[in-house]
């Protein structure tokens, strides 16, 4: 049997203890309901050989199981809550019917400990999605409560490996547990987020994935952190991009750095020339120095007739996504984006009163989307379903914002002014201090949705609002 043949006959549905291996298998049929169990558990996060990590994550793991399906099946899980705090889980990227996209207070009641909340849904896109806390997820998500579900498409890529890279960072102590005094500081909520000092790949401090030559693989990145933005180098290797944040995109090399925001995915095509014995890295680049995070490591004897899987670099499937903007009559609004350290924002409206700076800041509320703080009782947007919608993003403040859509996809149209032609279409977007941008997309999905920053301690501190799809 070879490796297409392999690949058509793995399973509809599988939940997998985390492993950074290609495809795993499990028997044809399987609808059972998945278990993700909300409890506590440890990582061995730091190196080998120092203390394992208190955390929290899905079945006492972190990441948390895999979850594969194929498009067009059903996700059948059930939360059951072994925390002391409640807890609900969003399925991020998924066009989700709305009553399980998993936000406490919008789509459903928080799962309280103790308690359980069964989520069905079908999945129309193939790509590679993931799954996370969204209760207090500034506290739930920094200490370990997501996962990955990886959509496959109809007809297996032909590639020779399927990897993810899921990259996270932490702020640990010098005993290697999470800081928990700092959670929910009130200087990562005006600034930057809650940022880690140590970085883990697949829940660990280095991955190393075993290669050979002429081989072809698929890469699937997955930015995880509260609020770090990741720039990525992958030294001499030439990846191509194929998908942004679950969806197809006509390939591209992709230059010298992959810059991936808080809860976006790229998904890239890599393929493998080198002699065994030899590597390639990963690298993280900061402002302070260069982080190897993962590597490519080279085996068996190079054969001389070896070739790659494919000459050429085809487009993924098209999903199932509605394309058709009709930007000559949309709804249109905007988004003032303020607040912030160093922003002279002087006021916003919190709960229906006008508040000055000091007393917002006593509250905790940093942040306003035009000029009022946190959810209101009236929608940015109310929709009918099947009309085009645009928002202009206006980022009047010092600090970037990875803004998230939920239940969509929207296709960034301009940029500070001038019109963006790009097949891409994502559900984050990072809006860089002092930029506007305007994304637009088809209203096709009933419901409540949020909108709102992934940086998830600007969510935390007022940077969240919903849309209305009727």
């Amino acid at each position: 049997m070879d490796r297409r043949e392999f690949l058509k006959q793995t399973s509809l549905l599988s939940v997998l203890p985390w492993v950074p291996a290609a495809i795993a298998a499990v028997p044809a049929g399987r609808r059972s309901m998945l278990e993700l169990t909300a409890r506590e558990g440890t990582a061995q996060l730091a190196d080998e050989g120092g203390p394992r990590t208190r955390i929290w994550g899905y079945n006492g793991l972190v990441p948390g199981p895999m979850i594969r399906v194929k498009q067009n099946d059903w996700v059948r899980a059930r939360l059951t809550n072994r925390l002391t705090v409640a807890t609900t889980i969003h399925w991020h990227g998924i066009r989700i019917d709305n009553a399980m996209d998993g936000v406490s207070g919008l789509t459903q009641d928080a799962v309280k400990p103790g308690q359980s909340f069964d989520y069905a849904f079908q999945v129309p896109d193939a790509g590679t999605f993931w799954y996370h806390a969204h209760t207090r997820s500034w506290e739930q998500v920094a200490r370990g409560l997501y996962g990955v579900l990886i959509v496959d498409e109809a007809e297996p890529v032909a590639v020779d490996n399927d990897y993810v890279l899921v990259i996270d960072d932490w702020r640990l102590g010098q005993d290697a547990q999470i800081h928990e005094a700092s959670l929910g500081s009130l200087h990562d909520w005006s600034h930057a987020g809650r940022l880690g000092q140590w970085l883990t790949v697949n829940g660990k401090p280095h991955e190393k994935f075993s290669v050979e030559d002429g081989q072809r693989l698929r890469l699937r990145v997955v930015n995880t952190a509260n609020a770090r933005v990741f720039t990525l180098s992958f030294g001499a290797l030439k990846p191509h991009v194929i998908a942004f944040d679950g969806q197809p995109v006509t390939p591209r090399p992709l230059g010298k750095f992959l810059t991936i925001a808080p809860a976006q995915r790229a998904d890239l095509i890599i393929d493998m020339a080198a002699d065994p014995g030899e590597s390639a890295a990963v690298d993280v680049i900061t402002r302070r120095e260069v982080i190897q995070v993962a590597e490519f490591v080279y085996g068996h004897t190079r054969d001389a007739n070896a070739k790659l899987s494919a000459p050429l670099i085809s487009r993924l499937p098209a999903n199932p996504l509605s394309t058709a903007l009709d930007l000559t009559d949309p709804v249109r609004t905007g988004l003032l984006m303020e607040g912030g350290a160093m922003s002279g924002m002087k006021s916003a409206i919190l709960k229906g009163e006008r508040r000055s700076i000091q007393e917002l800041i006593k509250q905790g509320a940093v942040w306003a989307f035009n000029e009022t703080v946190g959810m209101t009782d009236t929608p940015l947007v109310s929709a009918r379903r099947g009309q085009t919608v645009v928002i202009d993003l206006r980022n009047q403040n010092r600090w970037p914002h990875a803004m998230h859509l939920h239940g969509h996809h929207f296709k960034v149209i301009e940029r500070e002014g001038s019109a963006v032609d790009d097949d891409a279409w994502r559900d984050t977007e990072l809006v860089q201090p002092g930029e506007s941008v305007s994304i637009a997309f088809v209203a096709d999905n009933p419901g409540k949705w949020l909108l709102h920053c992934h940086m998830l301690e600007h969510r935390a501190g007022g940077m969240t609002t919903w849309l209305e799809i009727t």
